[in-house]
């Protein structure tokens, strides 16, 4: 495994989780303190920085100490890596995608003609 295929992994391992999710939203209209970040989780201060040192290590987010205070912000760098993962994989997921739907409408067509079909 490269080193990029790693660094997707960890990122779609940080985003398996609703409570780092939830913390992405928290964080995306811009930094706010690790505290602050904590309110509305139920857990302890401790767990929320084991989730953010999560995120940090996939790239997700990056934390700072400005005197006193921690503060975090969203690393849009680490989603574009996902992004540009996803997108790359588009295309045949649409080619799949599209080949089931034909399947299925070949098989209701199949369905109809035999209900129509006298016993």
């Amino acid at each position: 495994m490269n080193r990029k295929e790693h660094n997707i992994d960890r990122v779609f391992q940080a985003l398996g989780d609703a409570t780092r999710r939830a913390m992405l939203e928290r964080l995306s209209p811009g930094p706010m303190s690790v505290s602050l970040l904590a309110e509305p989780f139920n857990m302890s201060l401790a767990a929320v920085v084991q989730h953010l040192q999560v995120l940090e290590e996939a790239g997700l987010v990056k934390t700072e100490k400005l005197g006193r205070v921690r503060s975090c912000r969203v690393e849009a760098a680490g989603l574009h890596a996902a992004e540009q993962w996803l997108r790359a994989r588009r295309p045949e997921w649409d080619l799949k995608l599209d080949r089931l739907a034909e399947i299925l409408d070949e098989s209701d067509e199949s369905d109809e003609s035999d209900k129509r079909q006298p016993d």
